[in-house]
């Protein structure tokens, strides 16, 4: 039965908005999706949050939360049916936050500042990110997701590496995460993008590249 009550602010193209769906659909909740531009904000996603302006924005009975990793919590503590995205264990838990907010504050910085240097900056750049990389192939020994068997909130906040991260440093002619360097990373992409949930909300890998191609022909 469709939950009425349950609308998502997001965009198509959105890292942060597709966590957010995979979540819900992972949890079997029926959602509205309600498509932003966010070069001209509309007057939804201006009141619902106010502080950061940007997608995603979750509204559950008309209650805004926002901020994909805790929207991600939020989900998953207040519906109970599907798998959890979080562990129960108090330590894993924890864990769990660690990784995902390493992947937002470390990983994707630095992915971002390989496609806006050149030179000597885009060096130290890719040497930063692939530093980064490596602490998650570490990571990754041993399991076949970052939560161990099933898919959590790692491999979740994990779709920049998954996909994003590839289709970005095509556009600046860079290969960055292949199977010699980092074998236990490409092994989980390919679990990851096979798994049919996250095969049916992903974008379209051209798709992605067009998109990300028309936006940065605009902005040079």
């Amino acid at each position: 039965m469709a939950d009425q009550e349950v609308k998502l602010l997001g965009v198509w193209a959105s890292v942060f908005s597709k966590r957010v769906e995979i979540a819900l659909k992972m949890k079997g909740i029926s959602y509205e999706f309600v498509a932003q531009d966010l070069s001209n904000k509309s007057p939804e996603l201006l009141e619902f949050n106010p502080v950061h302006k940007k997608v995603p924005v979750l509204l559950h009975k008309g209650k805004p939360v926002c901020e994909s990793l805790v929207i991600l919590e939020y989900i998953d503590e207040t519906w109970k049916s599907g798998p959890s995205i979080l562990p129960e264990d108090p330590y894993s838990r924890s864990a769990a936050r660690f990784w995902a907010k390493f992947i937002d504050e470390k990983c994707h910085p630095a992915i971002f500042k390989i496609r806006r240097s050149q030179g000597e900056e885009r060096e130290k750049a890719i040497e930063e990110a692939t530093e980064h990389l490596t602490t998650l192939e570490n990571e990754l020994k041993g399991k076949r997701f970052f939560g161990g068997d099933e898919i959590g909130l790692v491999d979740i906040a994990g779709n920049f590496i998954a996909l994003w991260l590839g289709v970005l440093l095509e556009l600046v002619g860079i290969e960055l995460l292949t199977k010699e360097k980092f074998p236990k990373l490409c092994e989980w992409v390919d679990d990851y993008l096979n798994c049919s949930i996250i095969k049916e909300t992903l974008p379209v890998r051209e798709e992605l590249l067009a998109f990300f191609q028309s936006l940065f022909q605009q902005s040079n």
